[in-house]
């Protein structure tokens, strides 16, 4: 949820800034409005050096890289004229100014021919198992009488890159070992990175005073959360600086602050990926993070490919930088493993044939519902779950900004829709008889026609209203089963996966054969696992975005989500 935020408006005498500044810095609650980029040469330069600590070690890992790929270069220049010897361009030059010219080549050894050297001076460089190196020479402008194809004429001489090669080894080593001191000290090159960015943050909610009173004061404006608000006092009047405080209010444009779970918290960042809510909007956080996992386990499918993700995001708690994604994988591998459990999928393996499995067989989803697909189906089932709660939401919010009587339109639509699937579900659940969902769907067909075509703005004229009424249901029409279907992705990125699974697991099965040859177990577990490992990880990128996308685009859509908020970044 967004959590309540207290506005403080600052007046100071000119002069007192900083030290005010410093004072809230060390408290760490109060988010000053300020630029987020750089407004002057000062800050510019603080932004700089904060840069240049952060891309010290990058830097340090490109060079190294740039370096390893000229020695792997320069190794192959070196092994291309290794066999050539040394000669320098000296060398070449004077036998050209003696007006004869050389003719490379390079020839298998059982093409070689010796009679070669009576058709004109040949001499045979080197030689090694395979082929032979040698050059002829002619006078100049006259063809080799050489039978076989000339090569081009090598380019640099050995001694000169064994030199290069020696060079860059060098280059290197000592590359190497500048990122291996980086690396070292990258707990203190990260709290001075952090600290050059405390100095900016620090900068720019200075020049972002207010001046007033000819110059003689200025104004700062702040936002913390209300639940904060006796340890931002005791900060303040500790400062001595005059301060007022109100509620914050969706003009004053304040940061917005989520304040949710443990479980929630860890989606928040695809919240941040969008956008965060206007002030007096709604946190969509709750209903990504259950959704987002629902999704994200329906497109893996897979029970192993759960356990790989949990084992994945321990791991992670081991890599810095990486180790705050870890309890989001590892919450994703969860889910994955009980979706792909139901849908009794190890591996691309049906393990509801198993004998273990038998006592608790009925939990596992069934084959088919209704004639179709099981999973088809239960990804509708939930596409329409999905947008009927998002229609939900949109319905409670518009009530509550503009009142009962200005969103009987919105009403209307989500009472024929939402009811509509409600009553549906009831009939086919055999809740209802025939006779009484009959009057049921004509009372919410008649009640949502008021809202839809009457009463969709009551200012307007009835007509116009019927017009709007008539537009909006060749909207609500076409985009809704669109919206419907693109729940489909779900089914099919899971299958996608299953089927790769299984083409592999098919593979390995064909090359192990009975299983009694020790040497093609190796064959069957390198295909096998090589093969899982790329599904897996193509699995896991189509079950991140597309789950996106159903909560970014159909979600927000039917849910009237505005994504009009700025991030709560206190001074810190």
């Amino acid at each position: 949820m967004i959590a309540p935020m207290t506005k403080y408006s600052f007046i100071l005498l000119r002069g007192e800034e900083e030290g005010f500044l410093k004072a809230l810095r060390e408290c760490g609650l109060v988010d000053i409005t300020r630029e987020s980029k750089p407004v002057d040469e000062r800050s510019s330069a603080l932004l700089a050096e904060a840069s240049r600590r952060k891309a010290i070690i990058p830097e340090a890992k490109a060079a190294l890289a740039e370096a390893s790929s000229k020695l792997e270069a320069a190794k192959k220049e070196a092994e291309a004229v290794k066999a050539w010897g040394a000669f320098s361009a000296e060398d070449r030059a004077h036998i050209e100014e003696t007006g004869l010219q050389l003719h490379w080549y390079v020839v298998r050894k059982k093409k070689f021919d010796s009679a070669w050297s009576e058709l004109c001076p040949l001499e045979v460089i080197s030689e090694d198992d395979e082929s032979v190196f040698f050059v002829t020479i002619t006078a100049g402008g006259e063809a080799s009488p050489i039978p076989i194809r000339e090569i081009p004429e090598p380019k640099g001489d050995y001694a000169a890159a064994k030199e290069t090669v020696a060079a860059l080894e060098a280059e290197k080593d000592a590359a190497e070992k500048k990122l291996a001191a980086l690396e070292a000290e990258e707990d203190r090159l990260d709290k001075e990175y952090q600290k050059a960015l405390s100095e900016l943050d620090l900068y720019l909610a200075g020049v972002a005073a207010a001046p007033a009173a000819d110059g003689a004061l200025s104004t700062f404006v702040g936002y913390a959360p209300t639940e904060s608000d006796e340890a931002v006092c005791d900060v303040l009047e500790c400062s001595g600086a005059f301060y007022l405080k109100e509620a914050a209010v969706r003009e004053d444009n304040p940061p917005i602050s989520f304040r949710n779970n443990r479980f929630v918290r860890m989606f928040e960042v695809l919240t941040d990926m969008y956008g965060r809510p206007a002030y007096d909007g709604f946190d969509p956080t709750p209903f990504i993070a259950v959704f987002f996992l629902l999704f994200f386990a329906f497109c893996m499918g897979d029970a192993g490919y759960g356990l790989i993700l949990i084992a994945v995001g321990f791991a992670l708690k081991k890599v810095k930088g990486f180790k705050d994604m870890s309890p989001l994988v590892i919450t994703l591998g969860i889910g994955t493993f009980i979706i792909g459990f139901l849908f009794h999928t190890f591996f691309s393996i049906d393990i509801s044939t198993w004998s273990i499995f038998a006592p608790i067989k009925k939990i596992f989803l069934p084959s088919k519902i209704a004639g179709y697909d099981g999973t088809m189906v239960l990804s509708l089932i939930v596409g329409v779950l999905h947008i009927s709660l998002a229609m939900i939401v949109k319905t409670v919010e518009e009530t509550r900004h503009k009142g009962f009587l200005h969103s009987l339109g919105t009403w209307g639509w989500t009472l024929l829709i939402v009811g509509g699937v409600a009553v549906g579900a009831a009939a086919l659940a055999g809740v209802m008889d025939s006779a009484v969902t009959k009057w049921v769907i004509i009372g919410l067909g008649s009640l949502s026609a008021i809202g839809i075509f009457l009463l969709n703005d009551i200012k307007r004229n009835p007509l116009l209203n019927i017009g709007a009424g008539l537009w909006d249901t060749y909207n609500m029409a076409s985009g809704l089963l669109g919206d419907v279907l693109s729940y489909l992705r779900l089914y099919a990125l899971g299958l996608a996966g299953s089927m790769l699974g299984m083409a592999f697991n098919s593979i390995g099965a064909m090359i192990l054969g009975d299983g009694h040859n020790p040497v093609l177990w190796v064959f069957f577990l390198l295909i096998v696992i090589i093969g899982h490992t790329l599904n897996i990880a193509m699995a896991a990128l189509g079950a991140f975005v597309h789950p996106l996308r159903l909560n970014f685009l159909e979600f927000f859509k039917n849910s009237g989500y505005e994504a009009a908020g700025r991030k709560y970044t206190p001074l810190k």
